[in-house]
């Protein structure tokens, strides 16, 4: 059996004194897309949280590789990229300044490698505008662009298709399933109907309580 890159073993959380999940048990391996479902307020951003380490559990544990993910922050940040729900940019900076801090942040990118990726999502010649003059679905593309930027293997992903066109959407579609293709992993929420998805492409099914 292949090891699991992600394991979450016996996992629980609780929020404002309602236990959203409780026991649950997973493993994703290389090459996998996991889309996490489930109706408002099942947990599904708290799953993703705890999965990337910014939240600890009620009980049970995540695993990076086989350790417990709050052991190791460094295999954290070279194995692990989040983008939330929010596109997490400043509006002061320009697209590439954004993409310059938060790529320092894990793993420091050059010029022309930004330039490239802002060009990948559509945003060429935004490369010097400040985000808060870009639409939403721009600023959007500016957070994602992040992922053409020597990412590393595992993306967790919290509604990444939010204000992006039909176009944007097409695109970030193929890209995600091209990176689990080559052995990436991906876990995701999403309320858009996935069109191309990888061959190991399943769904984690949260229930309201």
């Amino acid at each position: 059996m292949t090891s699991p890159v992600l394991e979450a073993v016996a996992l629980a959380c609780e929020r404002d004194g309602r236990m959203l999940f409780d026991g649950l048990d997973l493993r994703v391996t290389a090459g996998e897309m996991l889309q996490v479902a489930g109706p408002n307020g099942s947990g599904k951003t708290s799953l993703l949280r705890l999965l990337a380490g910014l939240m600890q559990p009620s009980a049970g544990e995540v695993r990076l590789n086989g350790r417990a993910l709050r052991a190791d922050a460094g295999e954290r940040a070279r194995q692990m990229l989040w983008i939330g729900h929010a596109a997490g940019i400043k509006g002061l900076l320009s697209a590439e300044e954004n993409l310059s801090w938060l790529c320092a942040l894990q793993r420091p990118a050059e010029r022309p490698a930004i330039w490239q990726a802002l060009q990948a999502v559509g945003l060429y010649g935004f490369e010097d505008v400040p985000c808060h003059s870009l639409s939403a679905g721009q600023q959007r593309r500016v957070a994602l662009a992040r992922l053409y930027l020597q990412a590393p293997p595992l993306w967790i992903l919290d509604e990444p298709f939010t204000a992006l066109d039909k176009q944007g959407v097409a695109q970030l579609e193929a890209h995600l399933a091209a990176h689990c293709e080559q052995g990436g992993l991906v876990l995701l929420t999403t309320h858009h109907q996935l069109a191309q998805v990888p061959v190991a492409f399943r769904t984690l099914e949260l229930g309201g309580h």
